[in-house]
């Protein structure tokens, strides 16, 4: 159910209930943001709290407030919050810990927040384990520590669980206007993705960066991002906790090279939600963001006075989604004519320092960097501490570069530390985002080229836990041949008496498994390269069991692995991977969510190392593209139809020949 939040994170009246030291900071900090409404604190004591006279009851306050600052214990939390929803209050900031993030050590954990949520009905409620907002548009905050935002009249939105990282990013001097920082904390009634959801309307939020430690409501993230793309805001998310959640009872390959983290990837790349590693970047991401939006183009351009800041920055950029492209004939031209026969000419370029001082012929050099066909020029330069007066003509021309050319154009210090705060003011005004750090720039520069639009249709929900049992390879195969899996020709055998029977139906070479085992090969289960005649004293050597024997796919050019894996957090994760003896060795894989289009499976194939193979590698024959794709989504066709049951599901390896793909082992979990 939606919620109107904007009262309380645009209040015109604030109220502190108990809180101590932490609710004389939120008045003290209210203040000195230019808070100019109406500020009251309830206290049973009574009393004078940084000259607010305290009033012992709610009752005795005028009228509802809009933004309450809950600083008292667990237990009387919950009473203050169903009064205050009563009387019809805006919301709430729940500072109290001890609710559900405490679970694992006090069983009266859950039921406390089960009765916080009861007790609030439809008033938003922050938290609890929470530190609250701040707005910086309004200078409106419920805030009980000290931070370093400052007024501003437009800016990102950042959006995290953790009170002190919130606390760190508001101290960051790297020039970024931060309009909102709002802490979500254990998030027993009001997400994290509704929270950022509100903050869109909002027409000042630029971009909006989420610190996000778990997903839950996926349909909730699914109508954020849709909602962003309509408001032409950009995501960006640190996402953190690889855990090994969608392992747990996993037996396939496929857990063990996916992986809860490969969940968390592929539902971002679906939302079109830029992801990042580091709070460095998060900050230089949403600060590239905020002057331009995305990127327009993948390509950069470097300009520096050094032939290794040059290297440095062609080397940052390898294996990077972006990348530094030869310069044009124009280019080439033009930059001879600024810089003379004594400069190397390339991209990135070191145009030495026979120009510097003179801010018009620097920008004359410069401008042809930022040419239509660059999605970002990276100017490089490092600002002394101590003098940087001679520095200004690298500013002044950073500056008509971007007026002139109209692109856009960064000047990046290669260690943060070397951009003063009054550069990049000055920077920021005219048009030119001030960067602090060379890889974090890059890094930035690559989420921001490589955001894309969000699937429109919703991510297949995983549902609700199911005990699983394996089904045996003989059985998996055949139910997903229904949904058009290719198989090889075979017979299962429930008596090894009757192998020779069957493998005579067959052609040569022939392979024979001992059905319902994970790991066949480990357990010497699998033999090939048999006939009928070799097959019943092959057969004596291998575990008792029922048997699988089948026509030995021959001609592959390339194996492959396609594994599902329904993922608590995420959903129906596919992974798509080299297959075979390569499949942990290499460890090539790359994941997508359910359902995924034919057109978006290729794409996530050709991001594979072993595409090469699948396309044709040095004059050998191409894999059957059609077939794989024809593959995968039968397999897809599977899950979605059996959703409710399915757990887990591998074809590996499925072999790619010039003429068809076929899933020569198959693995399925369900319920």
């Amino acid at each position: 159910m939606a919620r109107d939040l904007m009262r309380i994170l645009r209040p015109s009246s604030i109220a502190v209930v108990g809180g101590g030291a932490w609710g004389a900071q939120i008045i003290r900090q209210s203040r000195r943001m230019g808070f100019t409404g109406k500020i009251d604190v309830v206290h049973p004591k009574g009393g004078v709290i940084e000259g607010v006279e305290a009033v012992r009851a709610l009752a005795d306050l005028g009228a509802p407030p809009d933004a309450v600052f809950i600083g008292v214990n667990r237990f009387a939390t919950i009473d203050i919050v169903a009064e205050l929803a009563q009387m019809g209050a805006g919301g709430a900031v729940c500072f109290a810990s001890g609710f559900s993030e405490a679970a694992g050590e006090d069983a009266e954990a859950h039921s406390l927040q089960a009765r916080l949520v009861a007790a609030a009905g439809d008033m938003p409620v922050l938290g609890p384990n929470c530190y609250g907002f701040i707005n910086a548009l309004d200078g409106a905050l419920l805030w009980p520590d000290q931070h370093g935002c400052l007024p501003v009249d437009r800016g990102v939105a950042i959006l995290t669980q953790s009170s002190n990282i919130a606390i760190n990013l508001t101290m960051q001097q790297r020039g970024l206007p931060i309009a909102y920082v709002v802490t979500c904390g254990n998030m027993a009634q009001t997400t994290q993705a509704e929270m950022a959801a509100e903050l869109l309307d909002d027409p000042r939020v630029t971009a909006i960066g989420l610190h996000i430690e778990g997903f839950g409501d996926v349909a909730a993230w699914h109508r954020l991002a849709l909602k962003a793309a309509a408001r032409g805001v950009p995501l960006v998310a640190l996402k953190v906790g690889k855990s090994d959640q969608a392992q747990v009872a996993a037996v396939s390959h496929t857990a063990s090279l996916a992986g809860s983290d490969a969940g968390a990837d592929a539902l971002l790349r679906r939302l079109g939600i830029g992801r990042v590693a580091d709070l460095p970047v998060f900050l230089e991401t949403l600060k590239l963001l905020h002057m331009g939006g995305p990127l327009d183009l993948p390509t950069l351009s470097s300009v520096s006075c050094s032939g290794g800041e040059a290297s440095l920055a062609a080397d940052t950029a390898t294996g990077r989604g972006v990348s530094f492209p030869a310069l044009t004939d124009e280019q080439r031209a033009a930059l001879k004519e600024a810089l003379g026969p004594l400069v190397a000419l390339g991209n990135p370029l070191d145009y030495h320092t026979y120009i510097w001082r003179d801010p018009d012929k620097m920008a004359a050099a410069w401008l042809p960097m930022a040419a239509a066909h660059i999605g970002l020029t990276l100017l490089i330069v490092d600002y002394p501490h101590t003098d940087a007066s001679d520095w200004i003509c690298a500013t002044e021309a950073a500056l008509a570069v971007r007026a002139q050319s109209g692109r856009p154009v960064a000047v990046v210090a290669t260690l943060p530390e070397l951009m003063p705060a009054d550069v990049a003011a000055r920077l920021i005004a005219g048009g030119v985002v001030p960067m602090h750090g060379l890889s974090e720039a890059i890094a930035a520069a690559e989420i921001a080229a490589t955001i894309t639009t969000p699937d429109s249709v919703s991510p297949l929900i995983a549902g609700a836990d199911r005990v699983v049992t394996l089904v045996d390879e003989a059985n998996a195969k055949r139910r997903l041949a229904a949904h058009g899996l290719a198989v090889p020709r075979g017979a299962a055998v429930a008596d090894a008496a009757n192998l020779g029977a069957a493998a005579a139906k067959l052609e040569a070479p022939l392979v024979l498994k001992v059905t319902g085992l994970a790991h066949k090969s480990e357990a010497g289960a699998v033999r090939v390269g048999l006939t009928a005649g070799t097959i019943d004293d092959v057969a004596q050597t291998m575990p008792r069991g029922s048997y699988l024997v089948e026509e030995m796919v021959q001609g592959a050019v390339a194996e492959l692995l396609i594994g599902v894996l329904r993922d608590p957090a995420h959903g129906f994760v596919m992974t798509l991977g080299a297959g075979g003896v390569l499949a942990e060795l290499w460890q090539d894989t790359t994941s997508v969510l359910l359902p995924a289009t034919r057109p978006q499976i290729e794409a996530a194939l050709r991001r594979l190392r072993i595409w090469p193979l699948i396309e044709g590698y040095r004059g050998k024959p191409a894999a059957h593209l059609p077939a794989i794709l024809d593959a995968v989504m039968a397999v897809q066709s599977y899950v979605v139809a059996n959703a409710a049951r399915v757990s887990e599901v591998e074809i590996n390896p499925l072999m790619c020949t010039p003429e068809t793909a076929i899933a020569v082992d198959a693995l399925l979990r369900e319920a």
